[in-house]
């Protein structure tokens, strides 16, 4: 794999492109909503799209992001399961990278565990493919807004002004 700032653009846009994303994270939110027992907002495929424009604007970030998406959409295994945790060590690693740093990071890394138990490639899909789907749906949906708990100040700040 060579990744270059082209190849970092086409995977820009085909992660921007795949719109059934937004569903899966919506799908996700929902099971976590019921789950916890906590009101979270839907995502709209405007917010998804600028969401994807502010993670590859940050070069650092985007090459990473890139690259594992290209590995993922690649990915497969003869047999499939002897690839299982590669797949799953890059989903994870993706999503998390998506959502950024702490706590989001970890959050993002157990809910694309949440979310890779209820999503299913189709048959001739690559390995990766569902994988790839779930890291996009938890790195997303754990760095967009919408749950309470992210909204405001964080009550243990310690100010010493």
């Amino acid at each position: 794999m060579n990744v270059t700032p082209a190849r970092v653009r086409r995977e820009a846009d085909w992660v921007r492109e795949r719109a059934e994303v937004v569903s899966l994270i919506n799908d996700t939110r929902e099971r976590l909503e019921s789950e916890f027992g906590a009101d979270v907002d839907p995502v709209s495929a405007a917010d998804y799209e600028a969401e994807v424009d502010a993670v590859f604007a940050d070069g650092d970030r985007a090459v990473n992001v890139a690259a594992m998406v290209g590995l993922l959409r690649d990915l497969d295994v003869e047999g499939d399961y002897p690839g299982f945790v590669v797949d799953e060590l890059l989903g994870r690693e993706l999503a998390a990278t998506i959502a950024g740093e702490q706590p989001l990071r970890l959050l993002a890394e157990a809910t694309f565990h949440y979310a890779d138990v209820h999503t299913h490639g189709d048959a001739g899909d690559a390995a990766g493919a569902d994988d790839l789907d779930a890291a996009l749906a938890a790195g997303f949906q754990t760095r967009l807004p919408g749950w309470s708990w992210r909204e405001g100040e964080s009550p243990f700040a310690v100010d010493r002004t």
